[in-house]
């Protein structure tokens, strides 16, 4: 736990067991059941599909979402059992219909970059719009006020949080489809990689 929780960005097992010297099986073993107690959550810098980077552990946030918010992912995965094949895709659907409607709280005039870090600010993620090179948009989740019940379902809750993304920019005329969220994607944040190019030079934050 301690070294879990010293490292912003979340470690792997292998991480762990050479920094511990235990064996890598025993180390995942550990980890898995923390996550099962809800102290740290795990997640794949790709989101979660097969055949992609090792999980990577991170400590559960202290500020839990909006009560709003959290029954209704906690509602979501009630009906996405773990593991199912199609859990992914369902919970982005999900997502996009709820985005659609956060948006259309945000004001008309906001871009779909100001209306994406509105509706996640809103949501408790803290986000940081960046323009990386390549003239696209990133936006930098600092806090995840979800992680306890993404420890329960992984590939559910983020496909969650990248459909809303997406139901967002659908709203507001944008380019949804390319979405993806990167958990532990970078220091102390997961990402948001936007279909969009960049507004200015600047950062659009």
């Amino acid at each position: 736990m301690r070294l879990v929780r010293t490292s912003a960005a979340g470690l792997t097992a292998a991480d762990v067991a050479a920094q511990t010297g235990q064996h890598l099986s025993t180390t995942r073993a550990h980890l898995d059941l923390l996550v099962e107690a809800g102290l740290l959550v795990k997640a794949r810098a790709s989101g979660g599909l097969p055949g992609r980077p090792a999980w990577r552990y991170r400590a559960v946030a202290d500020d839990p979402a909006p009560a709003p918010y959290r029954a209704l992912a906690a509602a979501l995965l009630e009906h996405l059992p773990a593991n199912e094949s199609g859990v992914r895709d369902t919970a982005v659907r999900v997502g996009r219909d709820w985005g659609r409607q956060l948006a259309a709280n945000v004001r008309d005039t906001a871009n779909p970059v100001e209306a994406v870090t509105t509706v996640l600010e809103t949501l408790g993620f803290s986000p940081r719009a960046h323009a990386p090179e390549g003239g696209t948009v990133d936006v930098h989740l600092r806090t995840c006020p979800f992680l306890d019940l993404v420890s329960q379902n992984p590939d559910a809750m983020c496909g969650l949080h990248a459909g809303v993304v997406r139901g967002v920019l659908e709203q507001r005329g944008a380019q949804g489809a390319g979405t993806v969220l990167e958990p532990f994607g970078a220091p102390d944040a997961c990402v948001v990689h936007l279909p969009l190019p960049s507004l200015s030079d600047e950062d659009p934050a």
